[in-house]
Formats: C-alpha cells, sequence, structure tokens
C-alpha cells in the first residue's frame, strides 16, 4: 500500500466544492480546507505508485476548480 499527500490550489472561493468532491473519490481518506499557499490537502493510497498516479490524473485533476497539485508520497525511513 502507498499513500501520499496531494497539495491542491484552487480557483478563489472553489476549495471546499474541491474538498467535498476529492472526498468522494475511492482511495481518499481525507480531504481538507488549509489555509497557506495551498487551498485543500488530500491524503491518497493506492495499492502500488502507479495506481496512485494513475488517481491523481484520471480523478483528482479531472475536478473542477483545480489549477496546480504535488503529489507527495510517505516514506518511511
Amino acid at each position: 500500500m502507498v499513500q501520499a499527500y496531494i497539495l491542491i490550489q484552487t480557483e478563489v472561493g472553489k476549495a471546499s466544492f474541491v474538498a467535498e468532491s476529492i472526498g468522494q473519490i475511492p482511495g481518499v481518506i481525507q480531504a481538507e480546507d488549509v489555509t497557506g499557499p495551498y487551498d485543500v490537502i488530500v491524503r491518497a493510497q493506492a495499492d502500488t505508485v502507479d495506481d496512485l498516479g494513475r488517481m491523481v490524473v484520471a480523478k483528482v485533476q479531472q475536478v473542477e476548480g483545480i489549477t496546480r497539485t504535488l503529489t507527495c508520497p510517505v516514506v518511511h525511513l
């Protein structure tokens, strides 16, 4: 199992809609509105890194109102 944080920038006024929409995607553990340089932070999981990448590109980035994403895989050192 691979987990990652996805940092999301949205159009003005779209953070709540984006967080709510992404929260419905299978594999998303948590989606929260935040303040700062990013508007939404998501914690997601998938079986493999490739599956995680497909989720981000095919599902997360397709949500209306997103302008930029940054995916940060969790590592266990």
